[in-house]
């Protein structure tokens, strides 16, 4: 099995080599270009800090600096695309933590199956080789669960802290996490429990703070702009999957003129649901109901959020393999479930390139009847998620399975 093992990550590794290849191959000689839009943002920001600068000096540069401090290498050696090495560098990384922790749930083939649906995903290694730089934070987040699992609360607090400077939306994960750590340290008593608590709390804040504190030292009030403040009151539209993406494109051609105020209220439902979903682990306080907490919650979060890329979707995939490794959905439900997904993102995309590629105005009915349709999808999926994280293990039999 060990020999499995390491064949997965060897056809892992050569996989996303192919891909990366192509994707040169790709800006090259076709019209649509493989690189990420996104990508030449942080290549540019990094080359104002290689320079002495800010990375802000580089226009839509919305990230902490430390995003395009991670890039400067692409200047020091000369190849633009270093950089893209670097983020499936923290795939793989991502991928051997989820196998890690699989293989210490399930049988090792089980494993082997359930950790393909991350190493060989063609939508998370598209998006690590096109230049996204998602993978370092699903990376930090798996690293985070797996030194909570060890129970040393300081390291996890340390990289979940770095985890939520890098992208504010992990901070969703405190509820379920606190829930966990809470039960699982009971049985030592109240003390253990609040100096658990305090551990992960004071080393995740010291480390959010410090690097924010860093930041701002460095850069001023224009990191806190754009690289947090900006986020209450974007308005990005394009490539945008959300059912709020038409109102957000409105929204963005009448400013200073009075514009709608509702997109600034689109965070309402998705508090809500996050806060409500988090609570799950309540039902069954173990670390494996933890990790399909997570995958639910975030999934809710992504769903409802008022911009939805397809890269925001590796944020709820590095949970998916620990979800199946315990539904009891069937596989012709999920495979309706798989393909509705599909089919409904496919009848969007196929909008948005007539949009942003023909320049068709697509806006009404295409783009919007497809963002509903996809809106509409993803609630009835999140349903079925919900109705199943409920049926896992009974209330009265949590306290039997603590970790």
């Amino acid at each position: 099995m060990a020999g499995r093992y390491w064949g997965l990550i060897a056809v892992s590794f050569l996989v996303r080599v192919g891909f990366f290849l192509f994707g040169i191959y790709q800006d090259a000689n076709f019209k649509v270009r493989y690189t990420d839009i996104d990508y030449f943002v942080f290549h540019d920001a990094a080359k104002y800090v290689y320079a002495g600068k800010s990375p802000y000096a580089r226009d839509t540069y919305r990230y902490t600096p430390l995003l395009s401090w991670l890039l400067v290498p692409n200047h020091y050696f000369g190849w633009f695309h270093l950089g893209k090495v670097i983020f499936v560098i923290f795939d793989l990384i991502t991928g051997l933590i989820i196998m890690n922790l699989l293989n210490q749930t399930i049988s090792k083939k089980k494993a082997l199956i359930l950790g393909s649906i991350w190493l060989l995903n063609p939508m998370v290694i598209t998006i690590s080789t096109r230049g996204n730089a998602e993978s370092v934070l699903c990376c930090l987040i798996m690293l985070t669960l797996y030194y909570l699992q060890k129970g040393n609360y300081t390291v996890a607090g340390l990289l979940y802290g770095l985890s939520i400077h890098l992208k504010i939306y992990p901070i969703i994960y405190c509820i379920p996490m606190a829930i966990f750590i809470y039960y699982r340290t009971s049985r030592q008593g109240p003390q253990a429990q609040l100096t658990s608590l305090f551990n992960i709390g004071l080393s995740t804040l010291v480390t959010l703070l410090g690097c924010g504190w860093t930041m701002y030292k460095i850069y001023g009030y224009e990191f806190l702009d754009q690289a947090y403040l900006y986020h209450l009151y974007r308005t990005d539209h394009r490539h945008n999957f959300s059912i709020w993406n038409m109102l957000l494109y409105l929204d963005s051609a009448n400013q200073g003129s009075g514009g709608s105020n509702l997109s600034k209220y689109a965070f309402v439902p998705q508090l809500l649901l996050v806060l409500l979903t988090g609570c799950l682990e309540w039902w069954n306080p173990t670390f494996d109901n933890l990790l399909s907490v997570l995958f639910v919650q975030t999934f809710a979060f992504v769903a409802y959020n008022k911009v939805c890329t397809s890269q925001y979707f590796v944020w709820y995939l590095i949970f998916l393999p620990f979800y199946l490794s315990r539904s009891h959905i069937g596989w012709k439900k999920g495979l309706l479930m798989v393909t509705l997904w599909v089919v409904t993102q496919g009848i969007w995309l196929s909008q948005g390139y007539y949009l942003e590629f023909e320049g068709k105005n697509v806006f009404y009915p295409g783009l919007f009847v497809a963002s509903a349709l996809f809106f509409l999808t993803n609630v009835w999926l999140l349903g079925q998620f919900i109705t199943d994280l409920k049926m896992l293990v009974p209330p009265a039999s949590a306290s039997k399975r603590l970790n």
